[in-house]
């Protein structure tokens, strides 16, 4: 069986963290889906998701990390092409790619005890987002 559904987010951009774990096994609940995987695409190109222990340190040491790795400051292209100021963001989740597959049991998704689902908007600006969870499973 395939089940898809959305997560629809309103962000604050700037590299804002959202801890979506409780969506994710939520949809999988509703899906009926007991065993199985789950995908999670995030359509566009400035957002991403991951995993990771989501604690305030660890949030502002990962936000630390991007402005190391691919600096909101410097200067990009896209932002001489475009001028709309964020290539640091589309850099960023080029980096780490749109999507992450999960596989759960008994309706629950299997991770680590400190292991949340976070989706992470690089955009320069608040913004509505939809993410598509698409379900598999028996």
């Amino acid at each position: 069986m395939v089940v898809t559904r959305e997560i629809r987010l309103s962000t604050k951009g700037h590299t804002d963290i959202i801890d979506i774990t409780e969506e994710v096994e939520q949809a999988i609940a509703r899906s009926g889906v007991k065993d199985g995987i789950v995908c999670l695409f995030v359509p566009g190109s400035t957002g991403i998701v991951t995993t990771m222990e989501f604690e305030p340190g660890l949030v502002e040491d990962l936000k630390r990390f991007w402005e190391k790795i691919a600096s909101s400051r410097d200067e990009y292209q896209h932002n001489a092409r475009w001028g709309d100021g964020n290539g640091y963001a589309h850099v960023r989740a080029a980096a780490s790619g749109p999507s992450l597959t999960l596989p759960f049991k008994d309706g629950k998704v299997i991770r680590g005890t400190w292991q949340d689902i976070v989706f992470i908007d690089f955009d320069n600006r608040p913004r509505s987002r939809t993410l598509i969870v698409q379900i598999v499973g028996e």
